[in-house]
């Protein structure tokens, strides 16, 4: 019989995840991989605003005992530290704090690395923390909407070639979606697509047109 892939430690946070769950008026979120690729991980911070801490990390997940596993730790990682130290957390960090996990499956703690570092980017630009001040480009927005997804199809809505156009001017941000206005999730995408776009530091403002 061969040995079974995962540590003690990574077992225990699958059956038992710490920090799991949708968090109530988050400072800082995010969620990053895609369900259609079966590993996807949103992740929730509380920031104190004074010390920078964060006081409270949550995760949701969809995927693998591996992803499970390395979204409970890395919120367990993350609680107490500042954002710059947070940042520097990394997936070998991660999967060292596991007991390790087979190779087919480092990219879990690569997600839920991700997952964090895109968390706290997002309550740096809605605070204007953002320290590098780089101008936005077309190329950074299509970035941003492909952690946008259509729920019919559990593809994001490049992946999914569902975005039509993207014009950026003088910080006005234009983009065209391809679906129906009147389609079932329009405003739920909407709203992750204003809610990706609009914080960036030289954002004017976002408009979203549907287009069948």
């Amino acid at each position: 019989m061969s040995k079974f892939p995962y540590s003690e430690t990574v077992l225990e946070h699958f059956r038992h995840p710490h920090n799991v769950g949708k968090m109530e008026d988050p400072d800082g979120e995010s969620v990053v991989g895609s369900p259609a690729c079966g590993d996807m991980v949103a992740v929730y911070i509380k920031v104190n605003a004074e010390t920078m801490v964060i006081e409270n990390a949550m995760f949701e997940s969809y995927g693998c005992a591996s992803n499970i596993a390395t979204g409970s730790i890395i919120t367990d990682l993350a609680k107490g530290k500042t954002l710059d130290e947070a940042k520097k957390i990394d997936w070998k960090q991660a999967s060292a704090a596991l007991g390790g996990l087979p190779p087919i499956k480092a990219h879990c703690s690569v997600l839920a690395v991700d997952g964090l570092r895109t968390a706290i980017q997002n309550y740096e630009e809605k605070h204007g923390l953002v320290k590098e001040k780089v101008p936005t480009t077309v190329e950074e927005i299509n970035k941003r909407l492909k952690y946008v997804f259509n729920p019919l199809t559990g593809l994001d809505l490049v992946r999914g070639k569902l975005v039509r156009d993207i014009t950026l001017v003088d910080g006005h941000v234009k983009i065209v979606v391809d679906l129906p206005p009147d389609h079932i999730f329009a405003n739920n995408i909407r709203e992750e697509i204003d809610e990706k776009i609009s914080h960036l530091w030289d954002i004017k403002s976002v408009e979203i047109q549907f287009i069948s």
